[in-house]
């Protein structure tokens, strides 16, 4: 069979877009698939479960339009589906006078995101939250939490029932386009389309290459290391707990966060992945290894972050520095409460002059849109994400567009 569009990826971006692309075209024979055995094993089933309200992005931006409005269109869809959630907020707190004075600026920031904020002082946190310790806070009212695999799983349901097919088990191994239709070989068979649409993650790059599509990136993967604190601890904070995030480094911070089955988790950190899907602590591939160190970019985002590098990594040996970070906001907590935890694993766009790509990053061809790039708050939204994929389908594959890499803002 022939179908119009195949899209490769079953984690919650892939699935959003192939329902999406479902619904709006209702005739079209659309393929899912997914080399796992269940939807969302990755990072969408690996990260806080965390239902961002858009309080660190550039105002007017699409990737702050897109987080507000995924945040709707997930609890909508929970609301629809019987899926738990539940927006308890989150609380930014400063914890000394260089946080407070970025604080405000984040307050402000929210402000202009029209984020529904209220700045709190250092009494009213500790009414507010009598076991976390702070000059003050950012109380974001529509942050929620849920679990993303849930979601997933339910618009997988839903698309099939579209008339949409999906298979799992199917490992893609190589991609062919000629000018006029996309062969898909995998482990199951091949399989041909009209067009070809691919939200691969941690493969993101290894797709594209198979598509003979010239980039200047590669997923660099970074392991988000957890905690889980013990059960006697569930109701040690009423909202998530973030720290003041620095604006010169990439990552938020570790953070304590409630999640939706009643547990409490501590992290992540931000350390260097030796496996693109190894969620153990030792996890080691060795073709990852090579293509990440035979890579340039890689030495230079290396080089260009060696001091935090080292800390994280310092952190990850030794629990002791990680309890530090959690302290500094929540001093109750002990080095016997942290208990190991799934670690998740973010796929990094790195491109070859060393900066790290925080935009959504597509490569394309005459019969292909890639998404290379789907950076947090991805999971948040996804809904709004996959509609914006499936206008520059219809967009991309209406015009005789020869091969580009097009790096855009969301």
């Amino acid at each position: 069979m022939i179908y119009d569009y195949i899209i490769i990826g079953g984690g919650i971006v892939g699935v959003s877009t192939a329902w999406q692309l479902q619904q709006r075209y209702p005739d079209k024979k659309i393929l899912l698939l997914e080399k796992e055995s269940e939807f969302a094993t990755h990072q969408t089933g690996h990260n806080s479960g965390v239902i961002h309200a858009g309080v660190y992005y550039e105002p007017g931006s699409l990737k702050a339009k897109f987080c507000l409005e995924g945040v709707q269109a997930t609890i909508n869809f929970c609301q629809q589906y019987n899926i738990p959630f539940n927006q308890c907020g989150k609380l930014l707190v400063a914890t000394n006078e260089l946080e407070v004075n970025r604080m405000e600026a984040l307050y402000k920031r929210c402000q202009e995101n029209n984020l529904e904020v209220e700045l709190l002082n250092q009494q009213q946190l500790k009414v507010c939250e009598p076991n976390i310790t702070g000059l003050g806070a950012i109380l974001v009212k529509s942050t929620g939490i849920v679990d993303y695999q849930l979601i997933t799983i339910q618009m997988a349901q839903v698309f099939k029932s579209l008339g949409g097919e999906y298979k799992l088990n199917t490992q893609v191994t190589n991609l062919a386009e000629t000018a006029d239709n996309v062969t898909v070989s995998t482990t199951v068979g091949d399989f041909s389309c009209q067009y070809l649409i691919t939200c691969s993650g941690l493969m993101a790059d290894r797709v594209v290459k198979m598509l003979k599509i010239p980039v200047d990136f590669q997923i660099v993967p970074f392991r988000g290391e957890y905690f889980q604190l013990p059960a006697n601890k569930n109701n040690i904070v009423n909202h998530l707990i973030y720290p003041i995030p620095d604006p010169d480094l990439p990552f938020l911070g570790v953070h304590l966060t409630r999640m939706i089955d009643g547990s409490v988790t501590v992290g992540p950190n931000a350390v260097l992945g030796f496996k693109r899907e190894g969620y153990g602590k030792v996890n080691v591939n060795l073709r990852d290894i090579k293509e990440m160190v035979m890579f340039s970019g890689f030495w230079k985002v290396l080089s260009q972050n060696l001091r935090s590098g080292i800390t994280e990594f310092k952190n990850s040996l030794f629990k002791r520095g990680y309890l530090k970070l959690v302290q500094k906001y929540c001093p109750s907590i002990a080095l016997s409460d942290l208990s190991p935890y799934p670690a998740g694993i973010r796929a990094q766009a790195v491109m070859k002059d060393g900066s790290l790509v925080h935009d959504f990053l597509f490569a394309n061809s005459k019969r292909t849109i890639n998404v290379c790039n789907a950076p947090s708050p991805a999971a948040t939204s996804a809904i709004p994400i996959g509609g914006y994929i499936v206008d520059k389908v219809n967009q991309h594959f209406c015009v005789n567009a020869s091969n580009e890499v097009d790096q855009t803002m969301v």
